[in-house]
């Protein structure tokens, strides 16, 4: 006898409620037309944006999960980078080019006290120093007779001996260490003139009593890019001297690097003060930068500039015509 099969007695499915199930869907939300209008606005925006990314005119952003520490510090110290006393420096086996600034923070024991704004490049940075002899009646006039230039790391990017404009009548040879022998390969004043201001174009200068030197290239650069290791208070606080003390470089050079240089009775030598001058200025460097960041203005707000906030210029008032043409 075939035995009688029942059907299965469906069970139900309880239907999922919304404190069980979360939120709904953003595809289940009502869309009304300012939601739409906001969404076509925020479309434009986006491809706006990317058309000056790919233009070069705006930082990329960043993708998630690749955000750093606040303040836009990271715990790993960049290739290529060495830390030291004085902060984060490149080093020689890597290009200055390869890196975007140098970040660092001040401390006092182990307590954090502020996030200082990234320095420039290493490259940025150059140190000069010129001897003059002296022309005019009695060799009171001084002119440039040699410029050397170094790197942010002291490697010489310029050492030649220039021949003034004006006969020499004294060679200050005691100070200056000129010869007439040196003026025998010497160049002429504008050609030398033309090469020094090539190096120094948008160039941080750093040098002692550096108006001296800017006055025998007849040249001016521009206050904020010039760095006066005689005019740093931080470096006679260091050096134990008045804040408001002419210190000379030879003096400070003994008491913060215990080198001795301008010794002997042959003259100065150009490439030691400059070098010795960028070294002065590398014990100072973080909070010297920091301090003169606070005392300078602020910039006013560029849609060019990376560091603006780029969402005050999402409406169409802001953008040029060649950007609409090509989003629209």
């Amino acid at each position: 006898m075939t035995p009688l099969l029942l059907p299965k007695a469906s069970v139900p499915t309880p239907k999922r409620t919304h404190g069980l199930a979360g939120p709904p869907s953003p595809r289940m939300m009502p869309q009304g037309p300012s939601s739409k209008k906001r969404s076509r606005r925020h479309q434009r925006f986006m491809e706006r944006r990317a058309l000056l990314e790919q233009r070069g005119l705006l930082r990329p952003r960043r993708r998630l999960g690749t955000q750093g520490p606040p303040g836009g510090l990271s715990n790993v110290t960049p290739r290529g980078w060495k830390v030291s006393k004085l902060g984060l420096s490149v080093s020689p086996s890597t290009s200055p080019d390869s890196t975007v600034g140098r970040c660092s923070r001040t401390s006092v024991g182990n307590t954090i006290t502020g996030i200082q704004p990234c320095l420039p490049r290493p490259n940025k940075y150059v140190a000069i120093d010129c001897e003059m002899v002296g022309t005019g009646p009695r060799g009171r006039q001084s002119e440039l007779a040699r410029c050397s230039i170094v790197s942010y790391d002291g490697d010489v990017i310029y050492d030649k001996y220039v021949l003034p404009l004006l006969p020499i009548v004294d060679f200050r040879t005691r100070w200056s260490g000129i010869t007439r022998r040196h003026m025998e390969s010497a160049i002429q004043f504008r050609a030398a003139q033309e090469e020094i201001l090539k190096i120094l174009k948008d160039k941080i200068v750093v040098g002692h009593a550096i108006h001296n030197d800017f006055q025998a290239l007849k040249y001016f650069h521009p206050k904020e890019r010039t760095r006066d290791t005689s005019r740093i208070p931080l470096l006679n606080q260091k050096a134990g001297l008045p804040p408001g003390a002419n210190a000379s470089l030879k003096s400070l050079a003994r008491h913060l690097l215990q080198k001795k240089i301008q010794v002997g009775c042959k003259g100065h030598s150009s490439v030691e003060d400059a070098r010795t001058a960028m070294e002065l200025y590398r014990l100072v460097e973080v909070p010297w930068e920091a301090e003169l960041a606070r005392s300078q203005p602020p910039r006013p707000p560029s849609p060019t500039d990376p560091i603006t906030d780029s969402h005050q210029y999402m409406d169409d008032q802001y953008w040029p015509q060649d950007l609409m043409a090509g989003t629209l």
